[in-house]
């Protein structure tokens, strides 16, 4: 049987990275998520400009304003619910889901008949919106390093409770 290896004082690997809190993971998304506002406002605007006028430019402003809204209000949602108790957590979240979808429904309602609006081209932003943020939660939670368990102490080796 071979004995475990010993830990040296000279260790020949890098240390690990050191972790990261979910509000600085939280915020990175909220910063890439402007820089994706900006990209699709000036793309979508642009094209919406070119197809179907300031009509077109207008949708797709109304639709990255929309997808920025939506994802902003779930990242400061769990930022400002992070100091609570499980239980509020959740309901401060849930309670921030139900609130986007009355809201989305309540400005498509409002739009659905407003002669400024081309819905194809808001339709097109908002679904540029929803999976641009997508992509970036998912591309910023995998380069984080947030561990599984926080506030975790380790027990003690046998050789350090040997006297």
């Amino acid at each position: 049987m071979t004995p475990a290896p010993v830990p040296s004082d000279n260790p020949t690997t890098a240390p690990l990275a050191t972790p990261v809190d979910a509000k600085k993971i939280l915020t990175e998304v909220l910063k890439y998520t402007g820089l994706l506002a900006i990209a699709i406002a000036v793309i979508g605007g642009g094209l919406g400009y070119l197809f179907a006028g300031t009509d077109g430019l207008i949708s797709a402003l109304i639709g990255t304003a929309l997808a920025v809204l939506f994802a902003s209000i779930t990242a400061v949602s769990i930022i400002g619910a992070m100091r609570f108790d499980i239980a509020a957590f959740f309901g401060i979240v849930m309670g921030a889901w139900l609130l986007k979808i009355v809201v989305f429904i309540v400005i498509l309602a409002l739009l659905r008949d407003a002669p400024f609006v081309h819905t194809m081209v808001l339709f097109l932003t908002v679904i540029a919106g929803a999976v641009g943020t997508m992509l970036i939660d998912v591309i910023v939670v995998f380069r984080s390093k947030l561990g599984y368990a926080s506030n975790v102490t380790l027990p003690s080796s046998p050789d350090e409770t040997a006297p």
